[in-house]
């Protein structure tokens, strides 16, 4: 790579700096996760012109394709010509759902990052267009509110308290490959595959000139509002209606059936110590309302005169 990098548009600064500030008061070094495509690339590009010398990069490589070691070297060189330290993170990625694992061990090397290099917030590209795209893959799989609610502006890197904040997710993905334009971006094979559900819909959705991505991540903004809200129901119930038991928990449920739910997964997991699919706590629901005992996972769910019991089930004699 040679040559300056040109700044990105003055405009386009003005506007994320004004983003930005509604979501950090701006004490201390920023963290940018770049993955060299040009989402993360506009991000670094922008971040640094409007937070010059304050800013640091990370890339992750989760060593899945032979190809990540050069895309990594590439963000490097990169970030060398805008003079923001850089860091390759290496993670290794658990069998398993290859997403949620590699997921995870990101942010478990970014959260380890950003203590030693003592960063005050870390900033990812997510974008109206992922809101869009998320909320229509999960209508599509009859997700409820919890699944339906986008990503917040702010919250905190998993497994941590460490600021996580997205700026950019009012912004299309059109706006930030403006910003990007001047560098070949990393292109990641998997957004073009149609074995992959994302890709077929961001194709499907690119000739579709009657629905407004940006209403569709707006409305993701406010399922994400209703999601908090009835996480506050739920915690209000469950301390007004739960009762911790010798052996397990009572319930007297007095909310309405999405409150509920949420109350049942949570006796589910601090019993069980897993938590379980919706889908199930839906079932179990709508048995212990028939009056009928139910089981879910190592669980016994009981009908009892003032509520429900919950409990651990026997262990089988060999």
């Amino acid at each position: 790579m040679t040559g300056a990098l040109p700044p990105p548009d003055p405009a386009l600064t003005a506007r994320f700096a004004a983003d930005l500030a509604t979501l950090w008061r701006g004490d201390g070094r920023l963290g940018v996760a770049v993955s060299g495509g040009p989402d993360s690339l506009a991000l670094l590009l922008i971040a640094q012109a409007a937070l010059p010398g304050r800013v640091a990069a990370a890339t992750v490589d989760h060593r899945l394709r032979a190809e990540s070691a050069d895309e990594a070297a590439f963000v490097g060189e990169v970030c060398a010509k805008l003079a923001v330290p850089h860091a390759i993170l290496q993670v290794k990625v658990a069998a398993g759902n290859v997403q949620a694992e590699a997921r995870a061990a990101r942010y478990a090397a970014l959260a380890r990052w950003m203590e030693a290099e003592r960063l005050a917030a870390l900033a990812t590209a997510h974008h109206a267009d992922d809101q869009a795209e998320t909320l229509l893959l999960r209508l599509g799989r009859g997700s409820g509110v919890a699944g339906l609610a986008g990503v917040r502006a702010k919250g905190l890197v998993p497994g941590t308290k460490l600021p996580l904040l997205r700026p950019v997710l009012g912004w299309r993905r059109s706006e930030l490959a403006q910003v990007a334009s001047g560098l070949k971006a990393v292109q990641d094979p998997s957004n073009t595959d149609d074995r992959f559900d994302r890709a077929r819909l961001r194709k499907a959705l690119a000739g579709v000139d009657w629905l407004d991505a940006s209403a569709l991540a707006q409305s993701a903004a406010h399922l994400a509002d209703a999601d908090a809200a009835l996480d506050w129901a739920a915690a209000r119930e469950w301390a007004e209606c739960v009762t911790k038991e010798l052996l397990g928990y009572s319930y007297r449920p007095s909310a309405p059936r999405a409150v509920a739910l949420r109350v049942l997964a949570r006796i589910v997991t601090e019993l069980d110590g897993e938590a379980p699919r919706g889908s199930a706590v839906a079932r179990l629901f709508e048995s212990l309302l028939a009056r009928q005992p139910a089981s879910i996972g190592g669980l016994v769910a009981r009908v009892m005169p003032d509520g429900w019991s919950f409990t651990k089930a026997p262990k089988r004699r060999a």
